[in-house]
């Protein structure tokens, strides 16, 4: 679903939205560093589970450090490259023509320093479940604001009519150091039960 978003060309409104360079690999895991040096993937990268099915295992994130490391994944998975983004995520839910936005903490931003001292795959739990809701704490301004509402509702609107839906979320990042450029990682369907508006 996220190709939806990466073939939306949307008129200056406040912003500009994109979708991280991903990757979906299906086939065997020895095959990954060569699919994603010839994708030219920056490291670090998030693998989620291709296939969500509700079960725990289908919402195991992991970030993956180095190169070596990503031939221990286990596909199917999408491997996204990962965007410093003040730690900060927004839950944006559309219900019919009403959209709600909450804030969730995320990863923590991550320095060239650190990249170069860390290896290996690792995990990290749900970040953006009701648990980690960051709408109370006290924020940095330029990392709190929410993406500006003109620009939240032409993306909502492309997306209803692309994907035919009307009760659907999205997860979208603010680069860090930026005030206008966003990413959209995540399109999730019929949330149901997950909707936490309060």
């Amino acid at each position: 679903m996220l190709q939806h978003v990466a073939d939306l060309n949307l008129p200056d409104c406040h912003g500009k939205v994109g979708v991280p360079r991903q990757l979906v690999v299906t086939k065997d895991p020895s095959s990954i560093p060569y699919e994603v040096t010839k994708a030219g993937l920056k490291l670090p990268l998030v693998a989620k589970p291709l296939l969500v099915d509700g079960s725990s295992k289908s919402h195991e994130l992991f970030l993956v450090y180095d190169q070596f490391s990503l031939a221990e994944l286990e596909p199917p998975l999408v491997l996204q490259e990962f965007v410093n983004h003040g730690g900060i995520l927004f839950k944006v839910y559309i219900v019919g023509e009403t959209i709600k936005v909450v804030r969730r903490f995320s990863l923590p931003n991550l320095s060239k320093r650190e990249l170069v001292k860390v290896a290996g795959v690792y995990p990290f739990p749900r970040v953006s479940s009701c648990l980690a809701s960051a709408d109370d704490a006290d924020l940095d301004p330029s990392i709190a604001e929410h993406p500006p509402r003109p620009l939240l509702e032409k993306l909502v609107r492309e997306l209803r009519h692309r994907l035919g839906l009307r009760l659907f979320n999205i997860d979208m990042i603010r680069e860090h150091g930026t005030r206008d450029i966003f990413y959209v990682i995540d399109i999730n369907y019929f949330p149901g039960k997950y909707i936490c508006l309060h």
